[in-house]
């Protein structure tokens, strides 16, 4: 996790944002994700929409987020059907067959890249492209599993195996469906979609980003992603990775900056700063410091100049045990509890190995992120 001096909005050209978890849950909004967004495009930062669906075409998914307060065009949305036709447009002859077990998102992005979507193996194509598609039927499975078979190149627009239920748990998303064909065939499919690099090429490529900033609430495709991209990444804590998941993250899942929400693109970020002692280093940011004793991570609040350099008469306020209710302290006079959970990271991050559960609850607890 690294400091940043100044806004994120004006610090990276292009934010690469993922949708469900970050801009929307479901279809319904993130509160404050709009007007965020909204001042981080004021600020001069370009926003793109970086999706693992397949399924629904860019002008789709733009009338979907216009629609929910953040207005967006066909060309500030980059999915995954998008970056496998682009890659077989780079693999095979312009006007090449290409067999789709998907739906109209799939179609769509190879028409745009000069390739002929058929939807039989009887058409002999170069290749079969897999994307979720919630009417997907078994006979359009068969049909790729024969070609796959026959010698076609296999890919899937992403490896994701759920998908978030409307209400209630998780339903098989594509990275399950593609397990038909590949059990079949014994041929393992290239995947485009996050977390592998395809997708994010494409975005970077599209919008011709100098330094993206990829945002999203994943570790495993948004995190890891920006990872394998090289890129600089910003998880926020409005989807599904919560503040347990990122403090025990392994390596390739730990971003560089950690926020609430899209807030996070507007604000500077504080550094965090590692001290030896004799009992093990600690790390400090703004108001709070966390150290490992023994087996443990422990958290505590740092009185006095409040920038958390340890500097002036402060002292370290170790109100651990005080059983009150901490949640209060993630923004209260204790000082912010996401430098509290900056500091905590970095900490657990100290090694390669991730830290246990265990070993972080109450620090969790403490700064009210239980």
């Amino acid at each position: 996790m690294r400091p940043c001096d100044r806004p994120l909005s004006e610090a990276y050209d292009v934010a690469l944002l993922d949708l469900d978890g970050v801009v929307y849950v479901g279809h319904r909004p993130v509160p404050g994700a709009a007007d965020a967004l909204g001042k981080a495009r004021a600020a001069g930062q370009r926003l793109a929409f970086v999706t693992n669906n397949a399924f629904r075409t860019p002008g789709a998914v733009a009338d979907l987020l216009t629609r929910l307060g953040v207005p967006a065009a066909p060309d500030d949305v980059v999915t995954s059907a998008q970056a496998a036709a682009r890659l077989l447009a780079e693999r095979l002859p312009a006007g090449s067959p290409v067999l789709v077990v998907g739906g109209m998102g799939l179609r769509h992005a190879l028409h745009g890249q000069g390739l002929r979507p058929v939807s039989t193996a009887a058409d002999r194509p170069a290749a079969v492209v897999q994307g979720y598609d919630p009417n997907l039927s078994y006979g359009l499975i068969a049909e790729g599993a024969q070609a796959v078979s026959d010698g076609a190149l296999f890919l899937a627009s992403n490896g994701d195996l759920t998908i978030p239920g409307e209400s209630g748990p998780p339903r098989p998303g594509n990275g399950a469906l593609i397990q038909v064909i590949r059990t079949a065939t014994g041929v393992d499919p290239i995947i485009t979609g996050k977390p592998e690099r395809p997708l994010h090429r494409e975005a970077v490529m599209r919008t011709g980003a100098e330094r993206p900033l990829v945002v999203g609430d994943r570790l495993d495709t948004d995190i890891e992603g920006a990872h394998n991209g090289g890129a600089d990444s910003l998880l926020v804590l409005t989807g599904v990775t919560d503040a347990l998941a990122a403090v025990t993250a392994v390596p390739e899942h730990r971003p560089t900056y950690l926020a609430a929400d899209l807030s996070g693109l507007l604000t500077s970020h504080p550094e965090v700063r590692r001290s030896p002692g004799p009992e093990g280093d600690s790390y400090t940011c703004g108001g709070w410091t966390a150290r490992w004793t023994g087996e443990t991570v422990v958290v505590s609040r740092h009185e006095g100049d409040g920038d958390g350099d340890g500097g002036g008469d402060g002292r370290d306020i170790d109100d651990s045990d005080d059983g009150g209710d901490r949640t209060g302290d993630r923004h209260g006079a204790g000082g912010d509890g996401y430098d509290g959970l900056r500091a905590l990271c970095a900490a657990a991050w100290r090694a390669e190995e991730p830290a246990e559960p265990a070993a972080v609850r109450q620090a969790l607890d403490h700064l009210g992120f239980g």
